[in-house]
């Protein structure tokens, strides 16, 4: 099993989440998170913006299934701006274990 941890802006969770559904992968976990990447937060004439809102997904899910998730979340985050920043980013870790609690099984 693996962790996809995702973190996109704001305006793409809609669709991603949409195709994340479609394609078979409905349980996610959304939530709301701020930060910044490489470019240190964004310049907007005198005003820095260190803290930007994104939004982070968490999905656990089979090891045969990761390319699947990877590819639909970066076809539907991604603006499209030419040499834009901040669409996000995906971390890919693997879980030792998982459990459903009201029935006590283990696995998804």
């Amino acid at each position: 099993m693996l962790m996809v941890r995702a973190i996109i802006r704001p305006e793409k969770v809609g669709v991603v989440l949409s195709e994340l559904c479609d394609a078979g992968f409905p349980a996610v976990t959304k939530i709301d998170v701020v930060g910044r990447g490489k470019q240190r937060g964004v310049k907007v004439g005198d005003i820095h913006y260190d803290e930007i809102p994104k939004e982070m997904l968490l999905l656990v899910v089979n090891d045969e299934d990761k390319e699947d998730v990877v590819k639909i979340i970066m076809k539907n985050a991604k603006t499209g701006e030419k040499g834009a920043f901040g669409d996000g980013k995906i971390f890919v870790s693997p879980v030792e274990e998982a459990y459903t609690i009201s029935t006590s099984s283990k696995g998804l």
